[in-house]
């Protein structure tokens, strides 16, 4: 039996609480689930001749009396291990339980049986032992399975082994990132692996994440799924949260520290450095600014954006001067919210930088300057720290990247001061990276798009002593007071419409044959920034800041 213990990251440290978070189980209403990360091994699937590209299938192992398994776990091996599957059992009821909550039907039952989805045995059996065999639990009427189960052999696996879920106790699931693309060798027939993830994701998504897999070899299979589900929080109290001191822990412990460009001019600010120095609040059908003071009291709250409002830098010195930030007095701007049904919570922390530079284009080994072209005032990015509810640890960190982004997990890090990682912040645009390094937007194949340079420098801000916790709408009214300037929801910039094809046709008149063969689609892979930018809307007008990272 090849049984290890895989647990969490090694950089981090278990964050001790005497109520729901990091004491290992969360209750979500009729069950409690316990995360279970000591697998023991069944099967490997090695598709090509790349040992890399091996993917292998796990069982827990570990579960605590009372929890049953819902499904087996899988990863490729290019990765350490790192993955979980929950466990549930049903959870007591409180003694305040109303006679229809005491009449249902059991939250958990056995299926009826399995149904062999897949193998790539060829009848020989001699060779059973070779081969994965992939079953489907099949779930009683009105219950729901959370994954499948693997063996080794031809035999079905024990109805025990395996519990399916109450119907009302699920929500919707879909496939995340593909794991196994195998053939069948007798038959020739595709077979795939995905990770799954809940349909319902962000701070106010049920949906939680089972860790298990779903497989088909079906390959028009849709991307929400019905043969399997995911758990759903039902439990509106979300005990697996942090309290406020908890969260000031975890930003103490795990804070990265954000390291800028050496050759960066536009540094962050605090944002009352920004008002204070002469940023002003414009109104449709006035030409003159107002002075905004430096809480932003006298900013418009609410609403939406409607182009009404905007914010400007004086047209004077000091907008010059503005435009450099004030890196001594910057902080982060931290909004926690829960992630996966409360079984995560992700901590966003915001970075305001008054200025926006100027983008350079990158044709193969050629570089070309812009001009103004990707300048604007007022620049909101961010990063996101999603730590694990179970056992508070670091889980991931995802880095936004202008409109999209990736999350890279804790153990592809990298790390200063122990546990806390590094984030760069790239010249100019202020994207988020995990590792130094040339990064382009737009075709990485063709080597075109905007540069962004991420380095190492003596400019950085330690967002683990540098932060204000700006919101965190779970603990309740009155915790966390949002500061006024959070309540903008116009724009934090002026509109500006570039005169980018005559930049960019004088970029063109410069290129070698090769690289004019195909003006279109050139510009088809360059970001849509690069023709006009409005004025950016700050933290609460993101998608994010409700909704879950786009990834």
């Amino acid at each position: 039996m090849n049984m290890q213990n895989f647990g969490g990251c090694a950089n981090s440290e278990r964050i001790s609480s005497s109520e729901g978070f990091a004491s290992g189980r969360i209750n979500l209403g009729e069950i409690e689930v316990f995360k279970i990360t000591r697998f023991e091994f069944i099967w490997a699937c090695t598709p090509s001749e790349d040992k890399q590209k091996t993917v292998t299938f796990y069982k827990p192992v570990g579960i605590p009396d009372g929890f049953h398994s819902i499904g087996h776990y899988c990863q490729s091996k290019e990765k350490p291990l790192h993955g979980f599957v929950l466990v549930v059992r049903e959870a007591e009821l409180p003694e305040t339980a109303d006679v229809g909550e005491r009449v249902k039907l059991p939250a958990l039952r056995e299926p009826l049986d399995y149904k062999l989805v897949w193998s790539p045995d060829d009848g020989n059996e001699d060779n059973y032992g070779a081969y994965g065999y992939f079953w489907h639990p099949q779930p009683p009427e009105g219950y729901k399975a959370m994954g499948f189960l693997v063996t080794n052999r031809p035999d079905k696996p024990g109805l025990d082994e395996v519990r399916c879920v109450r119907v009302d106790l699920t929500d919707g699931c879909e496939t995340y990132r593909p794991v196994l693309n195998a053939i069948t060798k007798s038959l020739n027939l595709p077979f795939q692996v995905w990770s799954t993830r809940p349909h319902h994701r962000g701070m106010m998504g049920k949906g939680v994440c089972a860790g298990t897999f779903f497989c088909s070899s079906d390959l028009s299979i849709r991307k929400d799924l019905k043969h399997i589900g995911c758990l759903k929080n039902l439990n509106s109290k979300l005990p697996g949260m942090p309290n406020l001191d908890q969260i000031h822990s975890l930003i103490h412990h795990y804070g990265p520290t954000v390291f800028f460009h050496p050759d960066e001019i536009y540094l962050p600010s605090s944002v009352s450095w920004f008002f204070k120095s002469g940023a002003l609040l414009y109104k449709t059908g006035t030409s003159v600014g107002e002075h905004i003071d430096g809480s932003g009291s006298n900013l418009p709250g609410g609403g939406s954006n409607d182009g009404g409002f905007w914010i400007d830098l004086p047209s004077d010195e000091r907008g010059e001067i503005i435009k450099c930030g004030n890196l001594e007095g910057a902080e982060l701007y931290v909004h926690v919210k829960p992630a996966l049904g409360g079984t995560f919570t992700d901590i966003a922390m915001w970075v305001f930088c008054p200025f926006n530079g100027p983008a350079t284009l990158k044709v193969g080994p050629m570089d070309f300057p812009l001009g103004k072209i990707g300048q604007h005032v007022g620049d909101w990015e961010h990063f996101t720290l999603r730590i694990c509810n179970f056992s508070g640890e670091l889980w991931s960190i995802y880095f936004s990247q202008h409109s999209g982004g990736k999350w890279v997990d804790a153990y592809d890090l990298e790390y200063i001061d122990g546990n806390k990682a590094i984030v760069y912040s790239s010249k100019n645009g202020h994207a988020s990276y995990p590792h130094p390094g040339t990064y382009i937007q737009g075709s990485d194949k063709l080597g075109i798009g905007i540069r962004n340079d991420a380095a190492r420098s003596n400019l950085s801000v330690d967002s683990s002593v540098l932060y204000e916790i700006v919101a965190a709408e779970y603990l309740g009214d009155g915790v966390v007071a949002e500061p006024c300037w959070l309540q903008f929801m116009r724009e934090w910039g002026p509109t500006i419409v570039y005169n980018s094809r005559t930049e960019l046709d004088k970029v063109i008149n410069l290129l070698p044959v090769m690289f004019k063969y195909n003006l279109e689609d050139i510009f088809s892979k360059l970001p849509v920034e690069l023709y006009g930018e409005e004025g950016p809307t700050g933290p609460k007008e993101k998608n994010n800041w409700v909704g879950d990272e786009r990834s």
